[in-house]
């Protein structure tokens, strides 16, 4: 094989990763073009695939952040915001930042469980996109853009993945005491089924899991996979 043939074989899952993630993107009219800055020189092709991926990623979590608000009211009243949109706003916080009043201190999937928690009185919605979203930032070596001498582990970006692929499940299944879920999401009811929310997770952990393919790829560090029954399934350390 040649040189050039190697290269352009290599680039393959980077323009691959480029193009999924502008078509999930694009769906949501979220992902606004950022103005060229001086330091976008010091910037490799990875480096800007992953902050597109993480720039998506917390599109996609902000999305289900109102459409879970929207199918649970109550949380985010319950937290005396004035409004939904005020809500979702206070999650998702510039500078960023994950560790909000009411969970106690917990973040990433420590924070997902409080969703499940019976002893928990907060806004679980809150300790759910909260959680998810400090684990997939925790995943990206909690940064919120990448530079040439900056380093991302695939294997933390695979396991955030699967822990989603988790977190998806538990949401679906896990039920109260008296058998209601803890917060309503997908509907499978036939007068009236929502799979939206199983789209959003679908994209999400896609996302994923083309970015840990990528740095896979061009770090030459291999991803160890993980197989796990959902019923018996932990989530991963990132």
């Amino acid at each position: 094989m040649t040189g050039t043939a190697h290269v352009t074989l290599r680039a393959l899952p980077l323009l691959f990763a480029v193009l999924a993630v502008a078509g999930c993107a694009s769906g949501s009219g979220t992902l606004a073009p950022r103005p060229f800055k001086l330091g976008y020189l010091a910037k490799s092709d990875v480096d800007m695939v992953a902050d597109v991926h993480l720039r998506s990623s917390f599109n996609l979590l902000r999305q289900l952040a109102i459409k879970l608000y929207r199918r649970n009211p109550a949380e985010w009243r319950r937290s005396g915001a004035p409004s939904l949109r005020a809500r979702v706003d206070a999650l998702f916080t510039d500078p960023l930042s994950w560790t909000h009043l009411g969970l106690g201190g917990r973040r990433g999937t420590d924070a997902v469980l409080l969703t499940f928690d019976p002893a928990f009185g907060g806004d679980r919605v809150a300790a759910y996109v909260a959680g998810l979203s400090s684990m997939i930032y925790a995943a990206y070596g909690n940064r919120p853009e990448f530079f040439l001498l900056d380093e991302l582990e695939p294997q933390k970006l695979y396991n955030s993945a699967r822990n989603v692929e988790i977190a998806a499940w538990k949401l679906r299944t896990a039920r109260r005491p008296d058998g209601t879920p803890w917060l309503l999401s997908t509907s499978l009811d036939e007068d009236d089924p929502n799979l939206s929310f199983e789209r959003l997770f679908g994209k999400l952990i896609a996302t994923q899991d083309l970015i840990a393919r990528v740095v896979s790829e061009q770090s030459n560090r291999a991803i160890k996979g993980v197989v796990q029954q959902m019923a018996q399934a932990v989530f991963l350390p990132i």
